[in-house]
């Protein structure tokens, strides 16, 4: 294998062991070593491609999180494509279908969903670098695509106030799954997934006033 093959190789591997292990303990509890040994690789190897551990913390987020938040972002944004008129219920179905029902597999969900959480919890760089690239963006579009289809003039206020509403729901349904599992007792096979879509979406639309379900979107 030529040399500069096995050098990304190599780099991908430390991002891989090091998403793993950050997810699952949080950044302050992982050392530089213990990603080195997990990743079969030197100390050397995690200094040429990031410096230092700050910065491939960071790398994580840019080149696994946000691509994948992105993956999200237009999937929400597929399932409206070449929906006119749009409707309220058919932007809530489209974002909670987005996070509920994919496009992420359940490691990449897991992941994903642990890495945020420990950054809501103790922020870092990192917790700067997703809200700007992506969250806050992704957020602003969600709100203005909601008061674009509502009859009714909402305060801008308010309409960011619904849709943290709406974003605390679908969230919840898809990060605590474990939780939602037990208490139901249902697994969280296709049909689960659909009934909870299903779920989120009335509920939200009773929030925002929204009498009916638009003949089901």
């Amino acid at each position: 294998m030529p040399r500069g093959n096995r050098v990304e190789l190599t780099k991908e591997r430390i991002l891989d062991t090091a998403e793993a292990l950050f997810a699952e303990k949080g950044y302050r509890a992982v050392s530089v070593r213990e990603i080195t040994s997990a990743a079969r690789c030197n100390l050397a190897a995690v200094n040429y491609h990031f410096g230092k551990k700050k910065n491939l913390y960071l790398e994580v987020f840019r080149s696994r999180w946000v691509p994948r938040a992105i993956r999200i972002r237009e999937s929400f944004r597929k399932a409206l494509e070449g929906q006119d008129p749009l409707s309220p219920t058919m932007v809530v179905r489209a974002l909670a279908q987005a996070f509920v029902e994919g496009p992420l597999s359940d490691e990449e969900r897991l992941r994903h969903s642990q890495l945020m959480t420990r950054e809501m919890t103790q922020p870092t760089r990192a917790f700067e670098l997703v809200t700007q690239e992506v969250i806050q963006p992704f957020f602003q579009e969600i709100a203005d695509t909601l008061r674009s289809v509502q009859t009714d003039e909402v305060e801008q206020e308010q309409m960011l106030l619904n849709t943290f509403s709406i974003f605390s729901l679908v969230l919840y349904f898809n990060f605590a799954r474990v939780a939602v599992s037990r208490l139901t007792g249902r697994e969280y096979d296709t049909a689960f997934r659909a009934l909870l879509v299903e779920q989120i979406t009335r509920f939200s639309l009773q929030g925002l006033d929204v009498s009916e379900m638009e003949g089901q979107g």
